[in-house]
């Protein structure tokens, strides 16, 4: 943690703002609340906070609605989602919503201190984004993959369908070839926590984008595996506009 780590509460809980606040600064954050999502985006873009503590289930716009905007809005700051609601399926579709972590009430301050820390701690550890926009294609090893057409064209020409998580994972890769990319990493890379940060979903993917890319699962060429580290894109990269 750093001096200049600025927590934005919203909760429509008075008690839970002046517990959240109080718990917080006493502990070194700075803290801004608010008890609704009127003007939220307004607000972080004025205050610029490290990250957004978000209520669900807020008078008017709710917090699933109110992430989604964010996201869609290139807000790109770490959110924590609270509930009352712990069905799996309301965690499951606040993660989709491009939030990081999920904690549901009642919850202990420890806990959500905690959860605070490594998700700040994850996304710092991030690498720059690495993606320009007037990117059409990347090509690599024989591979083509168009940003715009949203497909894979592989060496012998015959265009290879991926699903919108393994484009976004190939992505990921693609720009930060031969970098080591941790599994939390991809996942936040990709926003794909849809089942929280310790799921086995990325292994699946890669497993996936492998055969794809026609690469052998036992002694894989392109995605290298990276013992108690991640992954790896073993490849030159060309960017073409």
């Amino acid at each position: 943690m750093t001096d200049s780590d600025h927590i934005l509460i919203v909760d429509d809980d008075p008690e839970i703002r002046r517990l959240l606040r109080a718990y917080l600064e006493e502990h070194g954050y700075r803290t801004t609340v608010l008890p609704d999502g009127r003007g939220l985006a307004d607000a972080v873009r004025r205050s610029r906070p490290d990250l957004l503590i978000l209520d669900l289930m807020l008078p008017g716009e709710d917090g699933l609605s109110l992430c989604r905007k964010l996201r869609s809005e290139g807000l790109e700051l770490p959110i924590v989602m609270l509930t009352a609601l712990g069905e799996p399926a309301d965690r499951i579709v606040g993660l989709e919503m491009g939030a990081d972590d999920y904690v549901a009430k009642p919850f202990e301050p420890r806990e959500l201190l905690a959860r605070i820390r490594v998700v700040l701690r994850r996304t710092r550890a991030l690498p720059p984004d690495g993606q320009d926009p007037s990117v059409r294609r990347l090509l690599f090893a024989g591979w083509v993959l168009d940003l715009h057409a949203r497909h894979l064209t592989a060496p012998d020409g015959v265009v290879v369908p991926l699903s919108g998580g393994e484009l976004e994972l190939l992505r990921a890769f693609l720009t930060h070839p031969n970098r080591v990319l941790s599994r939390d990493q991809l996942l936040d890379l990709t926003r794909g926590r849809e089942t929280g940060p310790f799921d086995r979903s990325v292994d699946m993917q890669v497993g996936r984008l492998r055969r794809k890319l026609r690469d052998d699962a036992k002694e894989p060429q392109l995605i290298k595996t990276v013992r108690n580290a991640g992954y790896v894109l073993a490849a030159t990269v060309k960017a073409e506009r």
